[in-house]
């Protein structure tokens, strides 16, 4: 018969934070300040460590006074320019003098706020690799910060997949190539203790741009959100991608049989006579076939004793609506 049946295909995911970065020392010293907790929330802008900042701080006291000296050095240089006492090149490289302390001054002032380290967006702190008093490098690694709050779920998709969902009609925008939309579709995380998580990500996936040369597979990406903050960065889990599968012809598992990796029915004709029949299956569910090509619903098969008849044999069968067969069935394919 004919009938909406939902589909499922899983995929094997790494669940990765939407925005998960390192911190790191630019400049090197002591790590003097560290006013965070492994594991603790951060908001943007909070400060969490800071290197000992005694040397910058006279390195900028030291620039700022050069640059009071350009100041006074530049206003009597014009004053003298105004008499005509001296040439414009002199005011000029005064003026050059004063930029290029100014310039320092500014230098000194970044250098310095480098040994503060803040927090750039709000997130989770991971574990503190350095501790107070350590000696840092330049670049040494102090901690990473996790933005939870919406999730990335990455899966890996075969091409024939992929190419199955490319091809739908309005599946793909010119515009946005890289973005995928399956009306309809249901789309689940199974996380490792076989739960459900209660949020679904939407009807659009992110495609990568290449494929893996050594697997044939590309990279699917889908978006859940994670308000309680249940989903950390670095886990495991299986998407669901749940979809229905419009007017599907379907038939019992128990009445197909297999020869050389192919599908088989029996269908039986008018006279009572039965031909053997190749069908493709679409999909398999419970005690059902999804029949993508070889059977229509005005096809009669047969439901038991396929091993029993070969081609051409003439039968006596009782024939049995698809609605009730298929309400009642108890047994897997052999």
């Amino acid at each position: 018969m004919q009938s909406d049946v939902q589909t499922t295909q899983e995929y094997v995911c790494q669940i990765h934070a939407q925005r998960h970065i390192e911190l790191r020392a630019i400049e090197p010293g002591y790590l003097e300040e560290v006013t965070v907790q492994e594991g603790q929330s951060v908001q943007a802008g909070q400060l969490m460590f800071e290197i000992m900042p005694v040397i910058y701080k006279a390195r900028l006291h030291a620039d700022q006074a050069e640059l009071q000296h350009a100041d006074i050095t530049l206003r009597n240089t014009k004053k003298l320019f105004e008499k005509n006492v001296v040439s414009d090149q002199e005011l000029a490289l005064a003026e050059a003098e004063r930029a290029r302390a100014k310039a320092k001054v500014a230098l000194a002032s970044a250098e310095l706020k480098f040994t503060e380290i803040r927090a750039p967006f709000s997130g989770i702190m991971d574990r503190q690799y350095e501790q107070q008093g350590s000696l840092l490098e330049e670049g040494a690694v102090l901690t990473t910060i996790s933005d939870n709050t919406v999730m990335w779920v990455y899966f890996n998709v075969p091409e024939a997949d992929y190419l199955d969902f490319r091809m739908r009609p309005g599946a793909v925008d010119p515009q946005q190539p890289q973005r995928l939309t399956l009306p309809g579709a249901d789309i689940q995380l199974r996380l490792a203790n076989a739960e459900i998580f209660d949020h679904r990500a939407g009807d659009t996936l992110t495609i990568e741009s290449e494929f893996d040369n050594e697997t044939g597979n590309i990279q699917f990406r889908a978006d859940f959100p994670n308000p309680e903050g249940l989903l950390r960065h670095g886990q495991t889990g299986t998407l669901l991608l749940h979809e229905t599968l419009a007017d599907a012809i379907v038939i019992p598992q128990r009445a197909v049989f297999e020869i050389l990796d192919k599908h088989y029915v029996y269908v039986l004709d008018e006279a009572g006579i039965v031909h053997q029949r190749a069908i493709q299956i679409a999909y398999e569910k419970d005690d059902i076939f999804v029949v993508e090509r070889g059977l229509t619903v005005d096809d009669t098969i047969l439901l038991d004793g396929v091993r029993q008849v070969h081609d051409g044999v003439q039968v006596e069968a009782e024939i049995r609506p698809a609605e009730e067969v298929l309400a009642h069935l108890k047994h897997h394919a052999e």
